[in-house]
Formats: C-alpha cells, sequence, structure tokens
C-alpha cells in the first residue's frame, strides 16, 4: 500500500465522512419501520428546535436540494409524521411543523438506537468524548459559517 504524506486537516475530514457513511448505515439498520435516516434526521431537527420551518429554510439547514427536502417532507406528511401547512405570509411557502405521531416515532427511533450508542461510549469514555467534542464543534461552525448558500 503506498504510503501517502496527506495534511492532517485531509485526513480528519476523510474519518470524519467514513465515520459519517459507517454511522447513517448502521443507523438505518435499526430505525423502526423502514424509516430513513434523512427522515429521521428531519424528525430530529424539528423535536430539537420545535417551530414550523419552511421548506426552504429545512433544504438550506440540511444542504439539500428543495426538490430533495420536499420528497423527504412528503414521505413523513403520509405517515402523519409531520404537518404541512400554507405559510400566512407568503401562500407560495409551506411551512413544516412535528406532529405528535413524529415525536413518538423520534422517540422510538431513539430508544431503538441506544444500544448502539451505549456499545460505542464503551469504546470512548466521557472524558475522550469531552475532549473531542469541542473540537468537532469548531470544525462544525467553521465549515457552516464559510458554506457557500
Amino acid at each position: 500500500m503506498p504510503e501517502l504524506n496527506d495534511p492532517p486537516i485531509f485526513r480528519l475530514l476523510g474519518e470524519i465522512g467514513i465515520i459519517e457513511q459507517l454511522a447513517r448505515t448502521e443507523l438505518e439498520r435499526l430505525l423502526p419501520d423502514g424509516l430513513k435516516a434523512s427522515q429521521f434526521n428531519v424528525l430530529n431537527h424539528l423535536a430539537r428546535l420545535g417551530g414550523e420551518w419552511s421548506l426552504v429554510r429545512l433544504a438550506n439547514a440540511f444542504q439539500v436540494t428543495r426538490g430533495a427536502m420536499t420528497n423527504t417532507i412528503q414521505r413523513l406528511e403520509a405517515r402523519d409524521l409531520v404537518h404541512v401547512s400554507p405559510d400566512p405570509e407568503d401562500g407560495r411557502s409551506k411551512l413544516v411543523s412535528l406532529t405528535p405521531q413524529g415525536l413518538a416515532v423520534r422517540q422510538q427511533a431513539v430508544t431503538t438506537v441506544t444500544p448502539l450508542l451505549a456499545a460505542l461510549s464503551a469504546q470512548l469514555n466521557d472524558a475522550e468524548i469531552e475532549r473531542l467534542l469541542p473540537l468537532l464543534v469548531k470544525v462544525r461552525q467553521y465549515l457552516d459559517e464559510n458554506r457557500s448558500a
């Protein structure tokens, strides 16, 4: 195997990407009722932040196209996990909010993945996680603040 001399930041972002792929695959294996990671992420986002979100705002938050977010929201709405209503300030826009059923499914999903999180916690103790978190937050904040619209 050739020895690469990639800069540390390149290796870091490579590791983050691989972690995301592995975590997404395992998450989707564990999620209830065929829920996809993208759908769970929207439910989790709405549960954490609350309120009503426009499709455009959600698409921007997740760095996906409006069409991709519309598809995700339609699938969630068909399962009564989100409520979609017209925006009273802009009749062309829709507002999305979490339903009680959506919150329950999100909670069920969190409960379902808890054993995976416990197994991972056995590999990283709380002190290691606490040292790692500020660095990951710093990377995320930089990328978020410097992303192109």
